[in-house]
């Protein structure tokens, strides 16, 4: 009976410490994504992220046979969809990934080459709870396909050259603001003249109210 409530007691008092550790790291953090995680924080995360991984994800095969055409296509993808956070060269240099908390890794250091083929495509598939990486995965075939497909071209990455990342460029998805530049360019190009805006009657009275 003794050594039951001494248990207890013990878990109530652990309990209360982590509490107390949670309530400390949000008052001193406020939770912003503004500042750099830690080294213990960095690496109680990956160990958290580790441990989460389904065994059966670290062993998986990707199914897809490495070529030239599988590289291709996962480039495609990552510069239409991964990109904007990580970069066409997967360094994770953008302003949406420094923004990020954890920042978007560089994915050619071994912290995600280290992974298996299953995890990363768990991770792509799935997403990371409480981070910035959003479940890319549909459910489909072709989905899980392309997801290792862009697997393949991951593996690449530190082996990226300088003309497969210009070539990225016109896959990456365009910004509204070079939309607009674009449809003004074409239009007086085709004898629109010019495209600043049309004065308001109060401006071509001089001003005048």
């Amino acid at each position: 009976m003794r050594a039951t409530l001494l248990v207890l007691v013990g878990g109530v008092l652990a309990a209360g410490l982590c509490l107390l550790v949670a309530v400390g790291y949000l008052k001193a953090t406020g939770l912003s994504a503004r500042s750099a995680a830690g080294p213990m924080e960095a690496r109680a995360a990956r160990a958290v992220r580790r441990f989460a991984l389904p065994a059966s994800a670290r062993v998986a095969q990707n199914p897809i046979p490495s070529s030239t055409a599988a590289v291709a296509d996962g480039m495609a993808h990552f510069a239409d969809h991964c990109a904007l956070c990580h970069g066409n060269d997967g360094a994770g240099r953008t302003e949406m990934g420094r923004g990020l908390y954890p920042p978007a890794p560089d994915m050619r250091l071994t912290r995600t080459q280290g992974l298996s083929d299953g995890e990363l495509f768990y991770v792509i598939e799935n997403g990371i709870r409480f981070t910035g990486m959003p479940a890319f995965g549909t459910g489909t075939a072709a989905g899980a396909e392309s997801t290792w497909r862009l697997v393949h071209f991951v593996r690449h990455l530190p082996d990226l050259t300088a003309g497969e990342i210009h070539a990225m460029d016109a896959m990456n998805p365009r910004t509204l603001e070079e939309i607009r530049q674009e449809i003004e360019e074409q239009q007086f190009l085709q004898g629109g003249g010019d495209s600043s805006p049309t004065p308001s009657p109060r401006q071509q009275q001089g001003g005048h109210r």
